[in-house]
């Protein structure tokens, strides 16, 4: 009876409700066929599974060139910060004026919080992925939507977007992306007034070589995409190539002219000869492009090949290349011209990077995976029209075969995304898995040496800068760190020794003659580091480090004109630089210049307001001085307050100078309490002297009396 009245309770199924229930199912299928075909859906999911790939990287930090890209680029944050970006040499790698204008609106927006930055990456590469789905579908290319999911997610372009320094990738390839769009929409011949597309192309386009010189190599692919559409090359489409053509060419003379002359690809390193530079082009292709078929160890940085043309079976990768370009031109009747737009454009577009034309970066490796971004457009969009091609056959009920191979695919290249991207996240765990990869990579011991040196892990700092030693043996700047970390030891005659090598190397390597001077300074020869010191700032007149420490160098000689000039000159160069305002304010103090000197003081305390000592220093000054004019009872209170909270109040000399501020400023009762508690402090540490002088102050401030210095 249980059984039958608890069934009795249920609502009995009925056809009606099954009725029901299947329209409603088959109008939501049907919802989300009409939202995919629309594209929203497939939007949506491409940003969605982007973003995902690349989480590893949303709360990421700095890591190479980011510091000059941004951390340390005053032209994100100077005034004039703009017109020095557009209309100035100061750019610390090629001219990208419309990158660095995009990163200077990005400090004002977050500062030095590098999340904001990365998710400005991640959002662009997502945005280029959708645009490229649009490219492919108007030139009619097979599985435009996967070839754009398989750009979106390639493990290869993770360097493009998890390094900041890489907008200029990401955002180049955006503009190249819509000038390919609107040259498309403009041969179609669509628009009732066609020029204007023809003119918004060419806009785009100097917006994408403003973004990266590389952009250059777009007229091939505007060519490229007459010949796919069979539309005639005559004098009039010519023509409207022409004015591509001359700005791709002025761009990339003045990149060239740039590598040459201000990122110094010059010298040996960089002298290589014609064959040299044809078996590193014919060999990066072959590498690039096995790097898109099996992403496997990626790198930030690869082994720099060594060519010999002597050497026959350096020719290999020359031959395997051109029986591959033999088998793409005698299958081109049967395969269409996909196969070979595709082989083109990916050459084309990777030309201005294959070694005929000289990078800084070269002298570590000949590839980089952030090299190939914009180039991996053809091979990726072949691929995903082949696999198309040859999933067409199967229908029936194995329909569902082609969906879940295409949706397998992307969700591995999603994983290694992910997986790549978890590099990125820091500069250590960069340069480590770099090392991991490539043990002989320079590059990443030189930095990882210099990242453990600033730490104050001096020794494995130095086994980093040896070991890339052995790797690049004589290279000046590798031993300039290495004699910087020696200078952390205070092994100073090891440093000396290197820095001198350095110069032997590199006889105008500025860091090296001033960290050189440094060394003499420590070891008394100061005629020699004034030499060293003045040969740094004749290389490089806006070294503000090396005009301070000349400056120095100086009031040893008490030639204290020479340094107030040196002073002058860094703080013209840097505004901000604090410990040459503090300087200045002392030398001009002691000159008698006081309202010039607390000016200074004044300044280094807005940029340093936790400086403790120079907090203290000011303090007893206006506590002690026995000039009335220089003191100030209540600033010397204020000043003497904030060192003793930033310290704590364990530094019983600034607990002292505490009190002389109390007792200028008539509070003797805390004056008493502040010099009874420095006094103790004193006793406690074993400063015997200290205490005694605190004794001295208490007496005097037990009698309601100021203390005041002995004038000099």
């Amino acid at each position: 009876m249980s059984g039958k009245s608890g069934s009795a309770s249920e609502p009995a199924p009925d056809a009606t409700s099954g009725r029901a229930t299947r329209p409603a199912v088959q109008e939501m299928a049907a919802c989300l066929r009409r939202a995919w075909n629309r594209g929203w859906l497939f939007g949506l999911l491409m940003i969605a599974a982007t973003a995902v790939s690349y989480q590893p990287v949303w709360h990421g930090g700095f890591i190479w060139d980011d510091d000059c890209y941004v951390t340390n680029n005053k032209m994100l944050s100077a005034t004039d910060g703009l017109r020095r970006i557009w209309f100035s040499f100061e750019s610390p790698s090629q001219y990208f004026p419309l990158t660095y204008t995009v990163l200077r609106f990005e400090r004002g927006l977050w500062q030095l919080d590098p999340s904001g930055y990365h998710w400005v990456n991640i959002l662009l590469h997502a945005a280029n992925a959708l645009l490229l789905w649009r490219v492919l579908w108007r030139l009619e290319v097979p599985g435009a939507r996967l070839g754009a999911a398989i750009f979106a997610l390639h493990p290869v372009h993770v360097e493009s977007v998890a390094w900041i320094t890489e907008l200029k990738n990401v955002l180049s390839l955006w503009f190249c992306l819509l000038a390919v769009l609107a040259w498309i929409e403009f041969v179609e011949e669509r628009s009732r007034r066609p020029w204007r597309l023809y003119v918004l192309t060419l806009i785009l386009y100097a917006l994408a070589l403003l973004s990266k010189s590389t952009a250059c190599t777009l007229p091939a692919a505007l060519c490229l995409i007459l010949w796919l559409k069979r539309v005639p090359l005559n004098r009039c489409r010519l023509a409207q190539i022409v004015p591509f053509l001359m700005l791709g060419l002025g761009m990339g003379l003045l990149a060239m002219w740039w590598e040459r002359y201000h990122q110094g690809t010059r010298g040996e390193i960089f002298a290589l000869g014609p064959i040299d530079r044809i078996l590193i082009a014919s060999r990066a292709v072959l590498f690039y492009l096995g790097k898109l078929v099996w992403p496997a160890n990626l790198t930030f940085s690869y082994p720099r090949w060594t060519i010999d043309p002597t050497n026959p079976l350096a020719y290999g990768w020359l031959v395997a290349g051109a029986c591959l370009s033999a088998v793409v031109w005698l299958t081109r009747r049967s395969t269409g011209r996909g196969i070979e737009t595709a082989a083109v454009f990916y050459v084309a577009t990777l030309s201005p990077i294959l070694g005929f034309i000289m990078l800084y970066t070269f002298q570590y490796t000949f590839v980089a995976d952030h090299y190939q971004y914009a180039a991996s457009i053809g091979p990726l969009a072949l691929a995903a029209a082949g696999m198309t091609r040859a999933l067409e056959p199967i229908g029936g009920k194995k329909a569902f075969v082609r969906p879940a191979l295409c949706a397998g695919l992307v969700v591995v290249l999603g994983v290694l995304t992910w997986r790549q991207s978890g590099t990125y996240t820091d500069i250590e765990t960069l340069w480590r898995t770099t090392l991991a990869r490539n043990p002989k990579a320079s590059l990443a011991h030189e930095n990882l040496g210099v990242l453990l040196d600033v730490r104050g892990e001096v020794d494995e700092a130095i086994t980093h800068f040896q070991k890339a030693l052995e790797c690049r043996p004589g290279f000046g700047e590798l031993q300039n760190d290495l004699g910087v970390a020696y200078l952390q030891k205070d092994k100073i005659s090891e440093a000396i020794e290197q820095f001198q090598i350095a110069l032997e190397h590199q006889p105008n390597l500025e860091k090296a003659h001033y960290n050189l001077g440094k060394a003499f300074l420590e070891t008394g020869q100061v005629d020699e580091a004034i030499a060293h010191f003045q040969r740094a700032v004749e290389i490089l007149p806006s070294f503000a480090e090396a005009h301070h420490y000349l400056a120095i160098a100086f009031l040893r000689k008490r030639q204290v004109d020479e340094a107030i000039t040196q002073l002058q000159c860094a703080l013209e160069i840097q505004p901000d630089y604090a410990e040459a305002h503090i300087k200045l304010g002392t030398v001009l103090f002691e000159r008698g210049h006081v309202t010039d000197a607390f000016a200074h003081f004044q300044r280094a305390l807005e940029i340093q307001p936790n400086n403790a000592s120079l907090l203290n220093n000011v303090a007893w000054i206006r506590a002690a001085n026995p000039e009335a004019r220089c003191r100030d009872g209540a600033e010397a209170v204020r000043l003497a307050e904030r060192a003793c909270q930033v310290t704590e109040y364990k530094v019983p000399m600034m607990i002292g100078t505490l009190a002389a501020a109390y007792a200028e400023a008539g509070r003797f009762d805390d004056a008493v309490a502040e010099a009874e508690r420095a006094r103790n402090l004193a006793i406690t540490l074993g400063k015997t002297e200290l205490a005694a002088k605190n004794e001295e102050l208490l007496g005097l401030f037990k009698a309601h009396q100021p203390y005041r210095e002995t004038p000099r």
